[in-house]
């Protein structure tokens, strides 16, 4: 993040604007709304300018910038077409730490004006940090699209009876399920309509109706699918936004990550082959103890939690201690990765079947029915392979499986670092050796992989 989004305080505040053309008197008319004390310093002004002062509700000097102009002003703006001045504005505000914006100069700025979606009291700020000022203002029109005009008239709403609902609710958390319940149902659509005598008398009804007691917690195994945040399924989204704890592995994206509740506590439990840096049964007892804590858990997966990723164990314990819980499948990594490598799992020319393995056990093994996993006519998808994949391809042509049967192995999927080494059985351990990709990886075999350099979309 290159820039903190922060709102600013400016109600009565002392502010000066440089310039009287009309990027001053749009960067005016924000100021305006946001009821600051405005003076602007400019030989001439256009129309609008003209208006305001001649309403009193704006103060001109009618002459250049000149030095200590900027001084005892909270804020200031510089919006001339002269380079020098606005250097000189902006040496000068910043040295007197007085916040500084230099229109469409970046590098002179303390502060960026974003694109803003006004709905008052609710604003919403979009920017580029400067860089692409016509993309963030796209944003805005999309967002505009988005969002209900009665957005404002929905908080004024939750504002009037703020107090009245504290007082209500003992537990804060109780307290923030009966407002996520008022926000997402027919309530806020009667204030959006702009019926809010009905809204007002719905809410009342439903806070008379509400207990105040602590709510009970719940476990969410929520699959974060492979990597590519836009893969992730609606419910799992919601979800992620509602949590009050995250409990995730390291196969879990970045990307994803970003999209859960802001202020949700996140518990790291990553493991990896060898190195288990929170053993399973810890795991399980985090989950327990949070959700009888009455905490919304949600145990966060890479792919799906019931394909490799224990889900059934950790759903074993909590049936033994009657906890709550939800399962929330994900697109698990063998379809994004295959997908996104134009690799098709199952093709009626190369392959009627799949098959899913998994490339160690719990002792670090690589034990598996070679003589089954060798017959043609099938894809073979390998789940952390990578360490075992000589002695896997070893074992698959000692079974008699060609030795030129083609062998993709996918790098961090559908992410940005998504690459795919295509080999054979014969020569996919050297190429490894030899390209060293990094994990999480997936090896699919079979000849469904020639099909890749034809179908590969993704390029």
């Amino acid at each position: 993040m290159d820039y903190l989004p922060l709102f600013h305080t400016l109600d009565q505040k002392k502010c000066l604007l440089i310039g009287g053309g009309s990027i001053a008197t749009r960067k005016a008319r924000l100021l305006l709304e946001a009821h600051a004390h405005l003076t602007v310093i400019a030989p001439t002004l256009t129309n609008e300018l003209s208006d305001l002062v001649q309403r009193g509700e704006i103060s001109h000097q009618a002459r250049p910038f000149k030095s200590n102009d900027t001084l005892g002003f909270h804020l200031v703006i510089s919006a001339t077409d002269n380079d020098l001045t606005n250097a000189q504005v902006s040496k000068e505000a910043q040295s007197n730490n007085i916040p500084v914006n230099v229109v469409d100069q970046p590098t002179l700025c303390s502060f960026i004006f974003p694109a803003i979606v006004d709905r008052s009291p609710i604003t919403i700020g979009i920017s580029s940090g400067g860089v692409a000022p016509v993309l963030a203002r796209l944003v805005r029109a999309k967002l505009e699209t988005l969002l209900p005009h009665g957005l404002g008239k929905l908080a004024s709403l939750a504002a009037e009876y703020r107090q009245t609902v504290k007082n209500h609710f003992t537990n804060a958390k109780q307290r923030r399920l009966f407002w996520e319940t008022i926000f997402n149902g027919p309530i806020a659509d009667l204030s959006y309509q702009g019926q809010q005598a009905e809204a007002e008398k719905g809410l009342l009804q439903a806070l008379a109706q509400a207990n105040d007691v602590a709510p009970a917690g719940k476990v969410y195994l929520v699959g974060g699918g492979p990597g590519d945040p836009e893969l992730l399924t609606l419910k799992a989204l919601r979800v992620l936004q509602q949590a009050d704890i995250i409990i995730y592995d390291r196969l879990v994206s970045a990307d994803v990550l970003n999209l859960a509740r802001r202020d949700a506590e996140r518990i790291y439990v990553g493991k990896k082959r060898s190195d288990h840096s929170v053993p399973q049964e810890n795991i399980n007892a985090l989950l327990l103890r949070y959700a009888k804590d009455g905490q919304r858990v949600v145990r966060l997966k890479g792919g799906d939690p019931f394909m490799f990723g224990r889900g059934g164990e950790e759903i074993e314990t909590l049936i033994d201690d009657k906890v709550a819980f939800e399962v929330i499948p994900g697109i698990t990594a063998a379809s994004g990765c295959a997908s996104y490598s134009g690799i098709p799992l199952t093709h009626r020319d190369h392959a009627q079947s799949c098959t899913f393995v998994t490339g160690h056990l719990k002792d670090n093994s690589v034990n598996l029915d070679w003589d089954q996993l060798a017959k043609p006519n099938q894809t073979l998808v390998i789940y952390m392979g990578l360490l075992g994949i000589r002695q896997i391809s070893e074992k698959l042509i000692q079974r008699n499986l060609p030795s030129n049967t083609p062998v993709a192995l996918i790098q961090k999927g559908t992410t940005h670092e998504h690459k795919v080494i295509i080999s054979d059985l014969m020569d996919i351990a050297d190429k490894v050796e030899q390209l060293k990709p990094k994990p999480p990886t997936l090896i699919i075999i079979g000849t469904v992989v020639s099909l890749h350099n034809k179908l590969n979309w993704n390029r």
